[in-house]
């Protein structure tokens, strides 16, 4: 008999723990700069939260950076509400907003779709010009544009002045004016991201130009759309200098200009107008929390092609 001979059994190897790579000094540095600006920009919400949950008699014998002597309340928030007609406000501003953005994304979507999926010879052209439009600041052309708006007369249904001027009408052009060229700018660069077989496919089944808008680019574009719709939403409802220059009637302007109502003459109630500012930017906020997944996914989708 031949012994067999036995292998002797190996040695497991010892597993050894995956060590973390070291972070970079790029993404530290990046990491502290989102952290401060973090803090710099919650750092003013916060205090104006504070300045309005503190009563007008403690703010005017301690100051503003002192510890709440006394407690805190809510009153000021329910002042602001009633005493400054905050509900009106919200309407007029609704009544801007709502039409402003919807007009401006339809006509920025339709230039951007003829801009970018046709081939002639003024497309570039026609695009630098809309793009052209945002680098004019407002302030050097309210004299000829607030003549123009007192030279246009609308019918009384429309403007109760009968004129373009002191009109929701006239906020609501002068909104999408300034606002298109952005919008064609972004959505042009966006549309240029979607295949050209889609397209190709398209024609070859007998599509038309308004099908290829309509029913292709569009339902394609929601995310692009949805993050334009939240920052149109944001600065249109925001605005206060449209409002004031081309409003002349206290109760057609909206919430922006609600807010220097609560100002008095020599004394204001800066704890009464905190509120008031906080109650405003709930609309704002709302829009983003409904539209935040696609306000993402708008800005993270035309990142990796132009």
């Amino acid at each position: 008999m031949t012994a067999i001979a036995t292998a002797a059994p190996r040695p497991m190897p010892l597993r050894t723990a995956k060590r973390k790579p070291p972070l970079r000094a790029s993404s530290i540095a990046a990491q502290v700069f989102l952290i401060t600006a973090t803090i710099l920009w919650i750092t003013p919400v916060i205090f104006a939260l504070y300045v309005a949950l503190r009563p007008q008699s403690s703010t005017n014998k301690f100051g503003y950076m002192s510890l709440p002597h006394g407690g805190l309340t809510t009153a000021n928030f329910t002042n602001a509400w009633t005493q400054s007609d905050m509900l009106r406000f919200f309407e007029n501003s609704a009544r801007i907003t709502v039409p402003a953005v919807a007009v401006t994304l339809l006509l920025a979507s339709a230039v951007a779709f003829i801009v970018s999926r046709l081939n002639f010879k003024f497309n570039i052209g026609l695009l630098i010009l809309f793009t052209a439009g945002n680098l004019l600041p407002p302030q050097v052309l309210i004299t000829p544009l607030f003549r123009i708006y007192l030279a246009i007369h609308l019918p009384h249904w429309i403007s109760g002045s009968g004129l373009l001027y002191n009109s929701y009408l006239g906020l609501i052009v002068i909104n999408v004016s300034f606002q298109l060229g952005f919008c064609v700018f972004v959505l042009s660069n966006y549309m240029k991201t979607i295949p050209d077989e889609m397209y190709e496919a398209a024609v070859v089944d007998g599509a038309s130009l308004w099908t290829r808008y309509w029913r292709l680019t569009l339902p394609l574009c929601r995310p692009a759309l949805a993050a334009l719709a939240t920052l149109l939403t944001t600065w249109i409802y925001n605005d206060f200098f449209w409002a004031i220059t081309l409003i002349s009637t206290g109760n057609k302007r909206p919430i922006t200009s609600a807010l220097a109502n609560l100002q008095g003459q020599f004394v204001s109630n800066q704890n009464l107008i905190s509120a008031a500012a906080l109650i405003a930017a709930i609309p704002t906020l709302v829009v983003y929390i409904l539209l935040q997944k696609q306000f993402i996914a708008g800005l993270s989708l035309g990142s990796s092609k132009g």
